[in-house]
């Protein structure tokens, strides 16, 4: 790993003020033997070697960087440039750290995964590795994203998982965490919760990074192998943060690389009406760790809003609000009209349908091209649209204004 990466979090989880891991007494001791299981496991040659030939032998990494020619031609101005996470199997990152957190279960001798999703993609990918090893799955997920992502829930309960509904609150991904916990509780002796992105107490945060920064790696090596040198800037969709972590973690040593985080701004920059947390949030606590948060009137983590499920969260991860504080990365936002004509545009002149998340961080691309001419941007396709393609051709028809 790189220097950055070998001393960034700290032994206790934190990226400068933020991270750590705040539980309840009962998940203290459970969690304290998952951050001493990985530390062991993810330096073992058996892991790493098992690791590399289930990337290599089931998920079909690497995955390729596509230059998308003829986007960057209607844009005018920088080269675009994506890494094709879409074509990992299952369709989307998720799966890099779905199947290192099922082989540390499996270390750890347990026989069933736990997990929320909002999209869906993360319930996928964990309810494939679970079909993979053997083990049971029980996946939370929001009454309104089971509604708007269908054919996932199809594709989790054909892969054996148990989808469990969430009804109480906004329905939604965060609600999704706080029932996956409680049922995480009373299972925690046979069961791993396998977060799903770089949120969550200390060591997901750091784990979660780890295990995607192998997107990052493959898109190092494969950017200068294509052009001889490196992107001027790498762009990816920010919810959680995992996607762009991995891609951020490839370059985070390289001072001449822009690192750009695309938030979710909704319908508007009102409160409730976007998902833009490093945008208009400030300090605050969720889900047993210090990060940055949109916070209601009371101070409680605020409704949200996104066109994209899986970027419906009022937190976001700890390591991205240090790079943001410490001026490492920089972090705007597309709002739905934006991400919408990116899904589009990339479907009908590319070839390439991009999962709704993922078009957030195509909408920033496009944006700035035309600013940059003479330079390259690299962003993280970081799934397909499989998922959406329904909802969106039922709620938006076939083209957008």
């Amino acid at each position: 790993m790189s220097s950055y990466l070998k001393s960034h979090p700290t032994r206790d989880g934190f990226f400068g003020t933020y991270g750590g891991a705040d539980l309840p007494p009962v998940l203290q001791p459970h969690f304290e033997e998952i951050s001493k299981a990985y530390d062991t496991i993810s330096r073992s040659a058996e892991f790493i070697r098992d690791l590399r030939y289930i990337r290599k032998h089931f998920q079909g990494r690497p995955t390729p960087v596509s230059h998308l020619k003829n986007l960057s031609d209607r844009c005018g101005g920088a080269q675009i440039y994506a890494k094709r996470e879409d074509l990992n199997h299952t369709g989307a990152h998720k799966l890099n750290h779905c199947m290192a957190e099922a082989l540390l279960a499996k270390h750890m001798g347990k026989t069933k995964l736990m997990a929320e999703t909002g999209a869906g993609q993360h319930g996928v990918a964990l309810a494939t590795a679970a079909a993979y090893f053997g083990m049971e799955c029980e996946i939370h997920m929001g009454e309104i994203d089971i509604a708007k992502e269908a054919p996932n829930v199809t594709r989790m309960k054909l892969l054996g998982a148990e989808v469990v509904p969430v009804c109480f609150g906004g329905r939604s991904l965060k609600e999704a965490v706080d029932s996956a916990f409680q049922s995480y509780v009373p299972q925690a002796e046979t069961a791993l919760f396998a977060i799903g992105s770089v949120v969550g107490p200390h060591p997901f945060p750091m784990m979660v990074r780890n295990f995607q920064h192998v997107v990052g790696i493959e898109a190092r090596e494969q950017f200068l192998e294509m052009t001889g040198e490196l992107p001027d800037m790498v762009g990816a969709c920010v919810g959680g943060g995992s996607n762009a972590m991995g891609l951020f973690a490839g370059f985070i040593d390289d001072p001449d690389v822009a690192l750009y985080g695309v938030e979710p701004l909704g319908t508007s920059s009102n409160l409730g009406d976007h998902a833009a947390t490093l945008t208009y949030g400030e300090d605050g606590d969720i889900h047993g760790f210090r990060t940055m948060l949109l916070k209601d009137e009371a101070g409680e983590p605020a409704p949200v809003h996104t066109v994209a499920s899986g970027l419906d969260y009022p937190g976001v991860g700890p390591e991205h609000a240090y790079l943001y504080r410490s001026g490492r990365a920089t972090y705007t936002a597309a709002d739905d009209k934006e991400a919408l004509k990116a899904f589009y545009d990339l479907s009908r002149h590319e070839g390439i349908i991009p999962a709704l998340e993922s078009a957030h961080a195509v909408a920033f691309a496009m944006r700035e091209a035309g600013k940059n001419p003479g330079k390259s941007i690299l962003i993280n396709l970081s799934g397909r649209g499989d998922k959406d393609i329904d909802y969106v051709t039922e709620t938006y028809g076939f083209s957008v204004d």
